[in-house]
């Protein structure tokens, strides 16, 4: 792993080369803040899986296993 580049649970990268250090998919350039709204605003999950193909359902569960652990709220 390269200086600076820090990744969560193999699901979340964090790299200043990549999109400025915007948390992404790893191995996509995927904002995760574009996953999170799709939740936030309830848009069904099917329509972010159509236009983000890099991203994996697995990925995306692992996220929302990540973010609903006790520790973090």
């Amino acid at each position: 792993m390269k200086s600076g580049h820090l990744v969560f649970g193999n699901v979340v990268s964090v790299d200043p080369d990549v999109l400025g250090g915007t948390p992404v998919f790893n191995g996509t350039r995927v904002p995760v803040q574009i996953f999170i709204d799709y939740v936030k605003e309830h848009i069904p999950l099917e329509e972010f899986y159509d236009g983000f193909p890099t991203v994996s359902k697995d990925q995306t569960d692992k996220l929302l296993e990540i973010i609903s652990e006790p520790s973090l709220t």
